[in-house]
């Protein structure tokens, strides 16, 4: 008899414990109907344009998750605090240019025709459900909190992951957002969260919106996955595409590398900047994240003025060293003369101007 109490209060557990707000909660009813209609949509779940597998075949999880454990490189975390200069986050652009201020991984701010643009928040310790569980972010990346950001005009999500879509972070950042655009789906888990679906603006790839004062989303593919719990694929993955009258920028969320590159260039490009993923790569999931040479021919696919790396610098979600990922792509983008920017964390890059370039993680 003990034995079944102890087995009813483990399955009670289990179930309050998945059902917490901080996983959020599938798309239903007309959300879940949008998705069912893609022409992606096969077999219960969103597909990418290509087979893209989670690990090689050959591979499986448990070899994956032993490597994970016991084949980690002993420099994953940096040694001591990151330098980080303390940005003005709430201030408008000072002139005509776009500026882009990065805060770790994929969390940067753009300030671009007035407006402030937030994209992947991420300010809690580990990009995970809970506290104790996971990468805790490197020391000095805590300068900017979620609660520092007053009033943003749009705040950007790519998908539904932990290190993109921070519960914490949103519950601080969106009731002050004045407009949310993200992948379709993602809406489901913000409105359990409590944010208005009047300003939630959910597209599908190729699709448009037109926001405040002249800013103009578009949704277009990536090669990734999305889930905060069991099943996958259930909410769409996306890079966007910010276009001005001026200007067009490339915002990357996660990808592996594929074909799709060089047809957005193709479509919407060229582009003024492009940021992309450079980091948290492995041989044992090598489709749905870039080594860091593929990410310098995904910029030239996109038809990239300038390349800026992002998705390192905060969290070590990979085994490779913590610097590794910037350290390839800036020798990839050397070897082949491409542009490429390397700001500190926190430091303002202002576009069409000379940015910086040092090699600041080496000090």
């Amino acid at each position: 008899m003990l034995a079944i109490y102890i087995l009813v209060a483990l399955v009670a557990i289990f179930f309050i414990v998945t059902n917490l707000p901080v996983f959020g909660t599938l798309p239903k009813g007309e959300r879940l109907d949008k998705i069912k209609h893609l022409s992606n949509y096969r077999d219960g779940a969103i597909q990418n344009l290509s087979i893209t597998l989670m690990q090689p075949e050959g591979v499986g999880f448990f070899k994956i998750l032993k490597a994970f454990f016991f084949e980690k490189h002993p420099n994953r975390s940096p040694n001591k605090p990151l330098e980080f200069v303390k940005p003005a986050i709430n201030n408008k652009q000072s002139g005509s240019v776009p500026e882009i201020i990065w805060f770790g991984h994929s969390s940067y701010l753009i300030k671009i025709n007035n407006q402030r643009v937030l994209v992947d928040p991420v300010f809690s310790k580990t990009p995970s459900p809970f506290s104790f569980i996971g990468s805790k972010a490197f020391l000095g990346t805590d300068v900017i909190e979620a609660t520092d950001f007053k009033d943003i005009d749009i705040l950007v999500i790519t998908h539904d992951h932990y290190d993109h879509l921070d519960y914490q972070s949103i519950l601080k950042i969106a009731p002050q957002a004045k407009q949310i655009v993200t992948s379709l789906g993602v809406g489901s888990h913000l409105e359990k969260w409590g944010i208005p679906k009047m300003k939630i603006n959910e597209l599908a790839w190729h699709q448009s919106i037109s926001i405040l004062d002249g800013l103009h989303f578009t949704a277009v593919p990536a090669r990734h996955f999305t889930g905060r719990k069991f099943k996958r694929n259930q909410t769409a993955w996306s890079a966007f595409v910010l276009k001005t009258d001026a200007h067009k920028i490339f915002l990357g969320g996660d990808s592996g590398y594929d074909t799709h590159f060089k047809s957005i260039g193709e479509e919407y490009g060229p582009f003024d900047l492009a940021l992309l993923e450079c980091g948290q790569y492995n041989a044992y999931w090598p489709y749905i994240h870039m080594f860091p040479e593929e990410v310098v021919e995904a910029a030239k696919d996109l038809k990239a003025k300038v390349l800026m790396p992002v998705h390192w610098g905060k969290f070590s979600l990979a085994m490779h060293p913590w610097d590794e990922s910037i350290s390839r792509v800036v020798a990839e983008a050397e070897k082949q003369n491409f542009p490429i920017i390397t700001p500190k964390l926190g430091e303002t890059v202002f576009m069409d101007k000379n940015n910086p370039v040092r090699k600041w993680w080496l000090d």
